[in-house]
């Protein structure tokens, strides 16, 4: 046998800054899948963890809330903490990058590289915010597109046509926060210098350490040559103060995969038997996984593994990257219910029900995962209820009922369980290399093989015949024998089936190594039910609370700050005639179709009754077959001063509401509406 493994791993930190969804869980249970396997095999895996609690988006929400950032991060741990244990996700310590710890390990990393000069420092200008005394982020700054003229975008692209360019290049500047003018100012930066590392990055990324595919995208940065990363901004921010240079702090991104460590040290100081440097300093022969999603690769698979090289630190063994979680076939969406808080499925549905259905979807690689929820139910039921479950349920009441309990002796179909015993590595194998879905597809098929034979065997039908009491109690007990065996496969997945099984066997936690021996002259335990069968009504009834969700929280929204761009538009009253000057017409869908060259416009020939109208829409990602808007009635601002784009004439301005990206609905008449007919 050999010794047991020493394995620290980690999740992607959530952000302390709002709730915990599924999309977010699926990284959290596949770590948490990962880790109860090897714990069950009995090697030490630490599980480590906690919230990413610095930056400008906390800073400021909690001053729009009226409490200090420590406050509301505070807050918001009590809440992850709450959704991660009830969702069955067992960390060894969940922490706070907002830690003494984490002070102390960026400063010494930080000290590390800046001594080895792999630090720069240079002059940056930047946006800054006169009234709030700030310096701005790209997302904190919106205007004019250079390219097109549309209003109200992003410090850094524009939704509208897609273009992308520096804050500098916006027109008409305004604060996102403050709705001030912003100014450019001068400010000294500190650069940790990537290039630097790009031979060993180009080595470490190719060594097995991340999939294929992982890898290729890396290539891709590194052969097109790494930039110096600016890890610093000015105060004020919420952070790490960087030490000896006042009002600069540390970025974020600079202190947050130091929050893994810093867990671990915290978990340390209360575990003797657990050696921090063992773990972490150079050469050490314990083993590092990092499980994060496909959207934070560079972050960890580039600037990480540089700033430990360069620190003299250990790199991870592995990077274990996920894809993103869509629902029915599309992204999560908060109109259609499908954006679904942690706390708003649990407070309708079992954890295990989705554990089980991300396992059984899960493979190595870092495709999408789609929660399709009619297949969920299906799937759940007639997996867990209709196999796993039903084996137990079929054979306790006989041994109950005719043994007092008792399970006899003997192995009534030992090629069954020989296969099951044989089954074994592979499916070991499968957890191991992070391809839940063919683990579960095993185990199933086992499942399906013990349900056979026993049906073949029926002992409800031998429980009524004279003298066949021996017979039906061998079956029985075989029957009980092989769903522990199943039981044992499912435990890293299905903890709470998994306890009260051992519960109603009448045994002690169940190990891996179980799965060598059998129960026999052992009495059970009452049978109660396992697990119950998923209601769509709960189904329907979680979505619907999902819609509530985001009615609630528009209703609880309040306006941002004091500034031209934070008011809410529902309170900025204008005066009758301006209303009235607006031009609203029934206008006909002519012609619709995509753009040439641009991600997200459409091109649409508008018939408003005494002419036809030109008017280019980025409302692309909702309407990705145009032409299905052809023929359909909607409506138009028809006297908006014509618009020159990089297309063409816009010649006025389609009616839509919603919140964006495929969430985006054109607005129509009732029916009976004629094309060109004014709205009053």
């Amino acid at each position: 046998m050999s010794e047991p493994r020493q394995i620290l791993v980690t999740s992607a930190l959530p952000y302390a800054n709002g709730s915990i969804h599924l999309g977010h869980m699926l990284e959290y249970i596949q770590t948490d899948m990962w880790v109860r396997f090897q714990k069950l095999r009995g090697n030490q895996c630490i599980y480590v963890c906690a919230d990413d609690a610095h930056g400008s988006a906390i800073m400021l929400r909690a001053e729009k809330e009226g409490i200090t950032p420590e406050q509301l991060i505070a807050n918001v741990q009590a809440e992850h903490a709450g959704d991660f244990a009830d969702f069955l996700v067992d960390f060894d310590n969940f922490h706070s990058t907002h830690s003494e710890e984490n002070r102390e390990l960026s400063s010494m990393i930080y000290g590390r590289l800046r001594d080895a000069g792999h630090i720069a420092t240079r002059s940056v200008t930047q946006y800054f915010d006169p009234e709030k005394g700030m310096f701005l982020a790209d997302r904190f700054i919106k205007g004019t597109c250079p390219k097109c003229a549309a209003e109200d975008q992003y410090g850094d692209n524009c939704e509208k046509c897609g273009a992308t360019y520096a804050p500098t290049e916006l027109k008409n500047p305004k604060s996102a926060i403050s709705g001030a003018t912003p100014v450019l100012r001068d400010s000294q930066h500190f650069f940790f210098k990537l290039p630097d590392f790009q031979a060993m990055l180009q080595q470490w990324t190719r060594s097995g350490t991340l999939q294929d595919a992982v890898a290729n995208k890396l290539a891709e940065w590194l052969d097109a040559g790494l930039q110096e990363w600016d890890i610093s901004r000015d105060a004020p921010y919420f952070g790490f103060e960087i030490p000896g240079e006042p009002g600069k702090y540390f970025y974020v991104w600079l202190d947050a995969p130091i929050g893994y460590m810093a867990s671990f040290k915290n978990l340390c100081a209360r575990r003797p038997e657990l050696d921090f440097d063992a773990f972490w300093n150079e050469g050490s022969q314990a083993e590092l996984y990092h499980f994060i999603g496909k959207d934070i690769v560079n972050f960890h698979a580039l600037f990480w593994p540089a700033m430990l090289e360069g620190a003299g630190l250990r790199k991870p063994t592995a990077v274990n990257v996920h894809g993103y979680l869509t629902v029915n076939g599309a992204k999560m969406s908060k109109s259609r219910g499908t954006f679904i808080k942690a706390r708003t499925y649990l407070d309708h549905l079992q954890p295990e029900y989705l554990r089980y259905y991300y396992a059984a979807k899960l493979g190595r690689g870092v495709d999408d995962l789609d929660l399709n929820l009619e297949d969920f139910v299906q799937k759940v039921n007639s997996d867990l209820v209709g196999k796993v479950v039903n084996i137990a349920s079929r054979c306790a009441g006989f041994i109950h009922k005719g043994n007092d309990g008792l399970m006899v002796a003997g192995d009534a179909a030992p090629e069954l369980s020989e296969a099951f015993l044989a089954a074994a590595p592979s499916i070991a194998e499968a957890y191991e290399g992070r391809d839940f879905g063919r683990a579960m597809r095993e185990i199933m098929a086992l499942a399906d093989r013990a349900n056979a034979w026993i049906a073949d065997k029926a002992p409800w039908s031998l429980a009524k015949q004279e003298g066949k009491q021996d017979e039906v109690q061998a079956i029985c007990a075989q029957g009980v024998n092989l769903f522990r065996q199943l039981v044992i496969f499912l435990k890293p997945v299905l903890p709470l089936l998994a306890a009260d099984a051992e519960a109603f066997l009448n045994v002690a936690p169940l190990t891996w190594n179980d799965l060598q021996s059998r129960l026999e002259n052992h009495k059970l335990n009452p049978f109660k039910a396992l697990m119950s069968r998923i209601e769509p009504a709960k189904v329907e009834a979680m979505v619907a609370a999902s819609k509530e969700d985001l009615l609630a929280a528009d209703a609880k929204a309040a306006p941002a700050g004091n500034g031209e761009l934070a008011k809410d538009p529902l309170s900025a009253e204008i005066e009758f005639d301006t209303f009235a000057a607006v031009d609203l017409r029934v206008a006909l869908i002519v012609k619709a179709e995509a753009v040439p060259g641009a991600d997200k416009l459409l091109q649409l020939t508008l018939d408003i009754g005494d002419e036809r109208r030109n008017v280019f829409s980025g409302i692309k990602s909702a309407y990705p077959d145009p032409s299905l808007l052809e023929g359909r009635l909607t409506m138009m601002v028809a006297n908006l001063k014509p618009r020159k784009m990089r297309f063409g004439i816009s010649e006025g301005m389609v009616m839509a509401a919603g919140p964006g990206g495929e969430e985006i609905y054109l607005l129509s008449p009732d029916s009976g509406a004629k094309p060109g007919q004014r709205i009053k």
